[in-house]
């Protein structure tokens, strides 16, 4: 068979491994927090998402989808989860496509666990299991894409 015919047989797209690179969870107001909370002070919710990606060889990249939560009740940080969430992937797509392929696609498919994740670790730490809304994360390509044309 050939090496175009091989290919040819190739899913755009293979995850071959995700995994959790860096996790810190802090919450510098406990136990205190938990009554401001209890008496309406709940907390506002900040979050900020990131996406890197960085080629190991040939087609395979790692994509690391990085999110900062920060709660807050009042003035008082209720918690912060800042979450380094990983992808190995293979990509066998054409050139034009691997961009997007690495910040839209494979974020897209890595963002369930990393919100089970965040779910996970504010549960364990005694507060409501924070559920992040889904990301869009085309408009964050389209606005780094813009930030690089007016750069250049």
């Amino acid at each position: 068979m050939s090496e175009d015919a091989q290919a040819a047989n190739q899913p755009p797209l293979a995850i071959n491994g995700q995994f959790i690179k860096d996790l810190s969870f802090e919450a510098p107001h406990v136990p205190e927090i938990f009554a401001d909370m209890a008496n309406g002070n709940g907390p506002a919710i900040g979050i900020d998402v990131d996406v890197k990606a960085s080629q190991l060889h040939a087609n395979m990249y790692e994509v690391d989808l990085l999110m900062k939560v920060e709660a807050k009740a009042g003035d008082k940080v209720a918690f912060l989860v800042e979450l380094e969430f990983c992808g190995i992937v293979t990509l066998n797509v054409p050139e034009e496509h691997i961009q997007p392929m690495l910040f839209i696609e494979v974020p897209r498919h890595l963002f369930p666990f990393a919100r089970a994740v965040i779910a996970s670790t504010t549960r364990d730490a005694g507060f409501p299991p924070l559920m992040i809304a889904p990301i869009d994360f085309v408009d964050m390509f389209r606005q780094r894409m813009g930030e690089g044309e007016a750069q250049a």
